[in-house]
């Protein structure tokens, strides 16, 4: 990147202030000709959303096929997004099955689900997956941007002992790996991603400023109010109220990030955090999904990972009347009673998806697209049937169009059952990171596309 590019994006997106710096949406006001026309190639930005321990396949699955299709009963809050969606049926990770390698079908799912490569099967330090397809876009466009990829989770990560039937722990906590001996840690803590996010400089200075903020009371924005007001005074009527819109999201973000573990501190080495659970499971996907939301309207990064649990998972639900172990009611045994309470956790696991897309849909961007267009998410488990351990026929929905280059608003039936790794390769054509081979793959998934 030339020094002059880094000023421009010095001077234009972010605001500093002691500790922290404040990175902006694209404002057409402050840009120059050359700056504006680089602005309407808006760039795509790709994530992978990660859910645990298959789902209620009869209710979750869509039934008809291309346009004439209709939702599952597990998924009806994803109904009015219906033309920004495409589910996509006979998918599979052959490598999550067993083969040679016995139980362990959970950590294989998570560690297969990006990787298509077959996990080593340790319990010890030698683990062995692959590098996944968010690291491999990463490694090649993410220096164009403040962080190459955002890793996050709501459950903590491991990266030792055994977690599933000889398998590391390192298979099932994590879904991002940097190269096949390496996971990519996701963070589970809100305040870490938000210092993470909007921090700057040394960590005494930021020290300093979290400390400032948490006994005066102060927010983030009391460190670039005046270089804010300034901005403000240079921008048109739209961009004025855009910028108030992000600063005002920015500080209602941050306000729930206090309130949801007030005692927590930025991760810098002059302080400790504690560990701390969530109040709240679906505040706490929601907060964490605003900062990816965020980390993407700000072009801080166009890559992320985001487990909303770990396979193998036996969280309760009592948020929508559920107390047993997720984990157990997925070895549902074809029992009718547990089959419903799957299909509630489906549903519950649904709603945030939609509150993701919402957030997404809302953000209208200098192309004339919302970010929800001009993004490819994927949602996804390593298992369909739980009960059955398939992992074949993966439940997938692909949201966004990537700036019209995915088609949307249908159920995609393949004729014949191929590698996730095939959609991979397209993905990562779209994300300008082609490569002739990805896991298991055997072609690429071109049908996808319009």
């Amino acid at each position: 990147m030339s020094n002059a590019r880094r000023n421009e994006i010095s001077r234009r997106s972010l605001l500093r202030g002691l500790g922290v710096s404040l990175a902006l949406p694209t404002l057409g006001s402050l840009a120059s000709p050359a700056h504006a026309a680089a602005a309407a190639a808006v760039p795509t930005r790709m994530a992978f959303l990660y859910i645990p321990n298959g789902v209620n396949v009869e209710r979750w699955m869509p039934t008809g096929s291309g346009a004439d299709y209709s939702f599952g009963p597990s998924l009806e809050a994803l109904t009015s997004f219906r033309h920004d969606l495409q589910f996509i049926r006979g998918l599979a990770q052959q490598n999550g099955f067993a083969g040679p390698d016995g139980a362990g079908d959970h950590a294989r799912a998570v560690a297969t689900i990006l990787t298509g490569a077959r996990p080593r099967k340790t319990a010890g330090a030698d683990i062995k997956a692959g590098v996944s397809v968010d690291q491999v876009a990463a490694s090649v466009i993410g220096n164009n941007t403040r962080f190459p990829s955002l890793e996050l989770s709501c459950d903590a990560s491991r990266k030792s002992g055994n977690c599933d039937s000889g398998y590391s722990c390192a298979y099932s906590f994590n879904m991002s790996w940097r190269s096949e001996n390496q996971p990519a840690t996701a963070e589970t803590n809100p305040r870490l991603v938000f210092e993470r996010l909007f921090g700057a400089g040394s960590g005494h200075e930021r020290a300093e400023s979290l400390a400032a903020r948490q006994q005066e009371q102060k927010s983030i924005l009391d460190f670039v109010l005046g270089e804010a007001r300034g901005l403000s005074q240079n921008l048109g009527t739209n961009d004025r109220r855009k910028l108030d819109e992000y600063l005002t999201g920015v500080r209602e973000i941050e306000q729930r990030v206090a309130a949801f573990n007030p005692e927590s501190v930025a991760g810098v080495p002059e302080l400790v955090l504690p560990d701390r659970p969530p109040s709240s499971y679906a505040d706490h996907i929601r907060l964490m999904a605003d900062m990816m939301v965020l980390a993407f309207q700000t072009d801080s990064t166009r890559i992320a990972t985001f487990m909303l649990a770990h396979d193998g998972s036996n969280r309760s639900f009592p948020e929508v009347g559920v107390g047993d172990g997720h984990h157990n009611l997925s070895h549902h045994q074809g029992k009718e009673e547990n089959l419903e309470k799957i299909a509630r956790i489906d549903r519950f696991y649904g709603e945030q998806l939609a509150y993701v897309l919402a957030r997404m849909k809302d953000i209208r961007e200098e192309n004339g697209r919302s970010l929800l267009d001009n993004s490819m998410l994927l949602y996804t488990s390593g298992l369909s049937d739980g009960n059955r351990h398939n992992h074949n026929d993966l439940p997938v929905i692909m949201a966004g169009s990537a700036g019209g280059r995915l088609t949307t608003g249908r159920n995609l039936v393949l004729s014949d059952e191929q590698p996730m790794s095939n959609l991979y390769l397209t993905m990562l054509d779209i994300m300008g990171a082609p490569q002739d081979h990805f896991g298991d793959s055997t072609g690429r998934l071109d049908s996808v596309l319009v």
